[in-house]
């Protein structure tokens, strides 16, 4: 078929979606991400050149290049349509250098939401290659160079084989490490409170003891508990000192950010970081909604901005009229305040239309897609609605000095929450109509011994929240980041905690002492303002990275002189090879630990580390059951004596034999509880909460 013009993006998924939109004058095709990049089996750039970058074509895009230039011979113009941020402009820059086309020329299209009305929009207001984007884009990549090829070498050298750094990874695994050593070196303080109920008309409500005279005091011992007790008489009354009524109003959250989404995702949905940008990625993309055709669902999921367009409000206030009511609907639109950091280079996060209630097209979406979307889509609407509003009251209960203090509240007027409810659902605690001067009668009295908790290991939610409110990293950072430093088995991830592993101690004692730098917080979080610097035209790319590598390279050349080998001792396994009886010892690996035979290289045996459940096998009747996981790090139940034995199974086998059929009983979870089932037929027990 004959076309006027060509559009290249990036996906097949959004060339398609694009593709329909357009009439036969045009021909989408997709570039599959990058197609020059710096080589991987060498530095890549010119130290004596001013840093420059020696792109060569990426291993295996031969044949899309060669379809990309066909295309382009045929087409009367090339419009490039990569996504709309520093890699689509970096990606945009390299398909011109490799067509061959005029840098001067606009052609350059970027597509905020793909919807008709924004992708002919975008096509009828082509714009040149923005240079200081692919500056930007170009200097962090050659920094992430310097720093990965120069610390890696080391850490292979001085550690072992397979080990990486990188300047925002090298950050979050410290975050972890230090979060680690907190926790290690926390000292439990021990501390009271004193719970009383008082009663009102036979209506009885919480206080808590809240000082002595007037001033506020800590319980630290039993000591300082015993002293209130003694100033009480509980069976006098006591006075209602004081009484304060107040009307609070909650506004809103703002539209959703990349890291915000990712938190919420996680809190709400329980969805990991990579899983809600993939999902977010095919919502933005395009979903086929039946006669409707394919239209992107979201705006684009990589921005750190909270602004929304004027047109979007307006939609926002007519969903809100005819879904909840004008008493409902914000008075006036809201503007949002952006973090200090964020660039602003698009809207927030949101549903393309607002028209378009997650109710209507759920028939059309995945089961996470649409619980995806119904998150953006409900955010974005409450964002326009009126604040939330309690009536709340604090009362102040006294006998001879000692204060207890209740706090009541009330919600008056749900506003926002109607379309967005919090995380954690506020519940009304309602205290009985008290005046100043009223007598009340304390009910019970219970002291109570606590004490004070270490901080929490970071999940992947309170991490990238810590590392976006520390600068460190940008929105398209984060869940790469969080990938790497697993999948390097620098840190695990237990009970969605990261915990940093024997070997990511090891590698972040070593950066941080000859590589300060690059885990100082402020310095990376400088360094990433001086990026944006670029972005925004008022710095030289040369002028940053010069600044950075200069130090660096010195540092470089000390650790290299005084880094000694660091020796990761194997530990005894216990027992010994089946294969030529000497000791086996459990070695660290790139994935983890394992068994291995010590007599290596002679005797290569070596055997995963696995965990038994204290089950016969079912099948053999001769091996343990062991938990194992599959590659997607889903853990399953399987036979020790594999592959002689190939049993295996999702959910757990407790060691007892169905009554009914006498197939094996295995404990079935959801959500919610767990229960135990028959393998087998349709026997089941009683669920456990």
């Amino acid at each position: 078929m004959a076309y006027k013009y060509l559009v290249i993006v990036e996906s097949p998924a959004k060339a398609k979606t694009i593709e329909k939109y357009l009439g036969r004058n045009y021909k989408v095709v997709a570039s599959l991400g990058h197609i020059r990049d710096l080589p991987k089996s060498r530095m890549g750039v010119d130290f004596d050149n001013d840093y420059q970058p020696d792109y060569i074509t990426i291993r295996g895009k031969g044949p899309v290049i060669k379809d990309l230039k066909k295309h382009a011979k045929k087409a009367e113009k090339v419009f490039l349509a990569a996504d709309p941020d520093r890699e689509g402009e970096a990606i945009a820059w390299h398909l011109s250098h490799i067509l061959k086309l005029d840098n001067e020329e606009k052609n350059r299209v970027v597509f905020n939401e793909i919807t008709k009305e924004a992708v002919k929009n975008a096509l009828k207001n082509p714009r040149n290659l923005n240079e200081d984007l692919i500056d930007s884009q170009q200097a962090r990549r050659i920094l992430d160079r310097i720093v990965g090829y120069q610390i890696s070498p080391l850490l292979w050298k001085k550690v072992k084989r397979g080990l990486s750094a990188g300047r925002v990874q090298s950050v979050a695994l410290k975050m972890i490490c230090d979060r680690e050593e907190e926790i290690k070196n926390f000292v439990p303080e021990e501390y009271w409170s004193i719970e009383a109920k008082f009663k009102k008309a036979k209506k009885v409500f919480d206080a808590n003891f809240y000082g002595l005279n007037n001033k506020k005091t800590k319980l630290p011992d039993n000591e300082a508990v015993q002293n209130v007790l003694e100033k009480l008489d509980q069976k006098a009354d006591f006075d209602v000192t004081k009484v304060v009524k107040k009307e609070r109003k909650r506004n809103p959250y703002a539209p959703f950010t990349t890291s915000s989404l990712q938190q919420e995702a996680a809190g709400k949905l329980n969805f990991r970081t990579r899983k809600t940008m993939m999902i977010a990625q095919q919502l933005y993309e395009g979903i086929s909604l039946g006669k409707g055709g394919t239209t992107g669902l979201i705006t684009y999921m990589r921005t750190d901005s909270t602004r929304l367009s004027d047109t979007a409000k307006q939609e926002a206030h007519q969903v809100i009229l005819s879904e909840f009511g004008e008493e409902y609907a914000a008075t006036k639109p809201r503007k949002q305040k952006n973090a200090q950091s964020a660039q602003d280079a698009h809207e927030a996060i949101r549903a393309t239309s607002a028209m378009r209630k997650p109710s209507d097209i759920k028939q059309y979406l995945s089961k996470d897609q649409y619980k995806l979307y119904s998150l953006i889509w409900s955010r974005f609407i409450a964002s326009q609605m009126k604040p939330a509003v309690y009536d709340t009251v604090r009362v102040d209960i006294e006998q001879n000095g000692v204060r207890f203090r209740a706090n009541g509240s009330q919600i008056k007027f749900k506003g926002y929450q109607l379309a967005y409810a919090e995380s954690k659902k506020d519940k009304d605690n309602i205290l009985p109509d008290l005046e100043e001067g009223d007598k009340i009668k304390m009910d019970a009295i219970e002291p109570n011994q606590h004490f004070t908790q270490p901080p929490a290991r970071y999940s992947e939610a309170t991490l990238i929240k810590t590392l976006e409110e520390n600068g460190v990293g940008r929105p398209s950072t984060y869940a790469p980041t969080l990938e790497t430093i697993q999948r390097r088995y620098y840190v695990t991830l237990a009970n969605k905690r990261f915990e940093p592993t024997e070997l990511g101690t090891i590698v972040n004692t070593i950066i941080g002492e000859f590589f300060p730098n690059i885990v100082d917080v402020n310095f990376t979080a400088d360094m990433e303002k001086d990026l944006d610097a670029v972005e925004e035209g008022t710095k030289e790319w040369v002028e940053v990275i010069d600044q950075f590598y200069k130090p660096f390279k010195e540092e470089v050349t000390t650790a290299e002189k005084e880094l000694e080998e660091v020796e990761i001792e194997d530990e005894p396994a216990g027992f010994d090879c089946e294969k030529c009886g000497s000791p086996m010892v459990i070695k660290m690996g790139r994935y983890g630990k394992f068994y291995a035979c010590s007599n290596f290289p002679d005797c290569r045996n070596t055997k995963p580390i696995v965990k038994k459940i204290g089950v016969t096998c079912p099948v053999c009747q001769k091996g343990e059951v062991v938990e194992r996981k599959s590659k997607k790090k889903r853990i399953f139940y399987g036979c020790e004596n594999y592959p002689e034995c190939e049993f295996t199974s999702w959910d757990k086998p407790i060691g007892r034999d169905c009554p009914k059929c006498d197939h094996y009983l295995v404990e079935h979870k959801t959500k919610k509880q767990k229960q135990v089932i028959c393998s087998n037929c349709d026997y089941k027990e009683e669920p456990q909460k």
